[in-house]
Formats: structure tokens, sequence, C-alpha cells
């Protein structure tokens, strides 16, 4: 899907258990200089293959690869055969996950990366841990803004609900919501649910000019430019029972 300024999102499938699809995705970004990065990796067919290598140059125009959820591992290598020169970078989980493949040595979540690619903001939620030790705790992720589209690459963090706008308004469900594991995610420690809040809040001013939200395993949903800060609120007092809940226990 091209969103236009340089940002294609790719959406994929992911079935559980071999029989239902929660779908997946990474998404393109051609950078001022011509170049371009994948966020995310995603083993996708021929037909958009041909498309992307018409892009870059049969893939040689492609400078890196950013793996920016812990827990989406399953094609890195695939990735990576596919675009063998494009510089590998994950966080410590993907290292974990596939040894044999020449990873950068710094963190995709790390500053030094962020600083390598001017043309995207990251932001790693504070409050949650980034690679939880229960490993079906998938909350934490890296997320990515590509202020020239106005395109939000994200994974676990935020979700795209999936439902009928008419359903949605009778059950005032928000369209964008909080990962239902957060509550799980937040660190064992005083004032965690409140950095959580303070982040969120500022993530929304921060990137107020999102004009789609890209998320992993629902959809692709386009907004009014402006509106994201009210999508975040409304996100936040969905998962509002989950903080208090997590709070009362002193976190």
């Amino acid at each position: 899907m091209d969103l236009g300024d340089g940002f294609w999102n790719i959406r994929g499938t992911l079935r559980i258990g071999g029989l239902v699809n929660v779908g997946t995705h990474c998404s393109l970004v051609r950078l001022s200089s011509g170049r371009f990065v994948f966020l995310d990796s995603y083993g996708f067919g021929p037909d958009i293959a041909r498309q992307v290598m018409a892009l870059t140059e049969g893939g040689r125009a492609v400078e890196a690869v950013l793996n920016l959820h812990p827990f989406h591992t399953l094609h890195c290598q695939a990735m990576h055969r596919m675009f063998p020169h494009a510089q590998l970078f994950g966080s410590d989980r993907h290292r974990r996950k596939w040894p044999d493949l020449p990873w950068q040595s710094d963190p995709v979540e790390s500053p030094p990366v962020a600083a390598r690619f001017p043309d995207l903001r990251f932001s790693l939620p504070d409050g949650i841990d980034y690679i939880c030790q229960n490993e079906r705790v998938h909350a934490g992720s890296l997320l990515a803004w590509h202020p020239a589209s106005g395109s939000l690459h994200v994974d676990d963090t935020l979700n795209v609900l999936p439902i009928p706008g008419l359903l949605r308004r009778l059950l005032r469900l928000p369209r964008i919501g909080f990962h239902p594991t957060l509550g799980q995610a937040l660190q064992d420690r005083p004032g965690a649910a409140r950095d959580f809040r303070d982040w969120a809040l500022r993530i929304a001013g921060d990137w107020r000019d999102t004009r789609t939200v890209c998320a992993a395993h629902s959809a692709t949903l386009p907004i009014r430019p402006g509106s994201f800060p009210d999508h975040v609120r409304k996100a936040l007092a969905r998962a509002e029972p989950a903080l208090k809940r997590a709070e009362a226990k002193g976190r």
C-alpha cells in the first residue's frame, strides 16, 4: 500500500495454529538520500518482491532492515536472503533467535541507530518492558514515525481494532487501542503506570500530524491530521482499569 511521500506498508499473513490469520506487516521507507530502509521483516511473495525490486534497484538501494519488535522474528532470515547487502538491526532477542545472521552491533532501539536515520522518529514506551520475560506478553515494541508521510509504523503496542463502525459505536469502543497484555508488561516498580501514561501523551503530541496508523496484526487506518492525540487519549481511557490495577500493586 503506497501511503505517499516515500512510505509503503506491506500487509502479510500470519496464521495462529495454521488456521486463524492474525496478519503481520512490514514497511518500506525511502530516505531523503534516495536509499531505502525496511521497518520489520516479512517474507513477501513474488508479486510484491517484483514491485519492491523495481523501486530499490533490484534491492541494491535497500540500506537497512530495522526489526522493531523483539517477538517478531519469523521472517528475519527470509528478509536477509532477499536483501543480503542491507545492514541488519534488531533487539537482543533477534540476535538470540538468529545468532548466525550478520546483526549490527548497535541494538535497534539504541540512540545511535535513531541518529543514523533522521528521516524517522523512534520511540520506546516508558514504564513497560521492551523484552518481557513472559514470552506471551508482546505489548512492548519500538514505534517508528515517518514525518514526511505522517505514517506511524507500530507492531503490538497499539492495535487498530478490526470492528465494524456501527458495532464499535454501539459498544463505545475506540478505533485504536493498546495491546491487551499492557497490564502484564508494566515494569515491577512504583510509577510504571504513570510513566506509561506520560509517554503515550507525549508521543500523541509530538506525532499529532500522524495521518495513517499501520498496525501489525490488524489493519492500516487513515486518520484525520491532528486527531492522533484524541485517539491516544481514548486508548488510554480504555486501558485505565489495567493501569489502575497495576498501581494498586505498587507499579
